[in-house]
């Protein structure tokens, strides 16, 4: 993904101790739907190491808002940044709700996600390309 004068290109990264979720997910079951969709809940439940996949999405999330500058709000939930995963195994992204309104008022043009994952922690890298902002419109605070 190459910048020019149009685009800009944003960054987020994002790092989760697998523990950590195990122990809040255990102590609070009810979070699972809070943090997660029904397909993330699915693909990982079906996976051998299912808590290193959930820590992997939940680190996505998190580097994706990093990427848009905006962090989580009051109005964004953390099942409207959904991650999926392409035939090839290759993880992609699907915005829902005020983050995909948030991504299209800001413009959004591209959106890449790259996961990894050890039996401790979780890893994911968020890259997103905008398309410049009117100089009446100042995009937003760079992230965290």
């Amino acid at each position: 993904m190459a910048s020019s004068p149009e685009q800009q290109l944003r960054v987020g990264v994002d790092l989760v101790d697998v523990k950590r979720l195990r122990r809040l997910l255990a102590e609070h079951p009810d979070r699972h739907e809070e943090l997660f969709t029904a397909a993330e809940i699915d693909y990982c439940r079906g996976k051998r190491r299912s808590e290193e996949h959930l820590a992997a999405r939940f680190a996505a999330k998190e580097a994706v808002l990093k990427a848009f500058g905006t962090g989580i709000s009051q109005r964004m939930r953390w099942t409207e940044v959904e991650v999926l995963n392409e035939r090839s195994g290759r993880p992609r992204v699907r915005l829902r709700g005020s983050v995909a309104s948030f991504a299209e008022r800001h413009g959004l043009s591209q959106l890449d996600v790259s996961l990894s994952h050890t039996e401790g922690m979780a890893l994911a890298h968020a890259v997103s390309v905008w398309r410049r902002c009117a100089p009446s419109e100042p995009p937003s605070a760079a992230g965290h």
